[in-house]
């Protein structure tokens, strides 16, 4: 399957926030305090505390998942669609779910590259992160599999 211009965008600016993340780690390393927050509640505070070692997780977490989507997107044909995949639709229904891997896909890299950023500021996440995040994600997935339904 050949690739829309929206996928290859949403996997670059992946790869640029990726490698985003991965630059600010190397140049603001000495400057993260020994113990850095590595978990939080749902109002955005800080219940875990761990060694600054324990950050390089979120980025290599970030790295796989993106890395396993990638491949993921490779096989359309094992994507679970909810929708009959006929002849005539193929076209249409693999593209809509390719939209909807790869902005997902690019939202969770944000997800990650900011998480990690603020770890590294031993910083509480602000009480709007949370809600915005499951509007984020959840609205990109009810948006492709609204667009996917109308269109099979």
């Amino acid at each position: 399957m050949k690739k829309h211009p929206l996928d290859r965008l949403m996997n670059r600016l992946s790869l640029l926030v990726l490698a985003g993340a991965a630059v600010f780690l190397a140049a603001y390393w000495h400057r993260i305090p020994a113990r850095v927050p590595m978990h939080f509640n749902a109002a955005g505070q800080i219940d875990r505390w761990g060694s600054q070692a324990e950050l390089l997780i979120l980025p290599v977490i970030a790295w796989l998942m993106y890395g396993l989507l990638t491949v993921v997107e490779q096989f359309p044909s094992a994507w679970n669609t909810g929708v009959k995949v006929t002849e005539e639709n193929r076209e249409r229904v693999y593209a809509l779910l390719a939209h909807m891997l790869s902005t997902l896909k690019f939202l969770m890299v944000v997800l990650f590259a900011w998480i990690t950023v603020w770890c590294a500021l031993a910083r509480p996440l602000p009480v709007w992160f949370l809600p915005v995040v499951l509007i984020a994600l959840f609205g990109d997935m009810i948006y492709w599999l609204v667009r996917l339904f109308r269109a099979r």
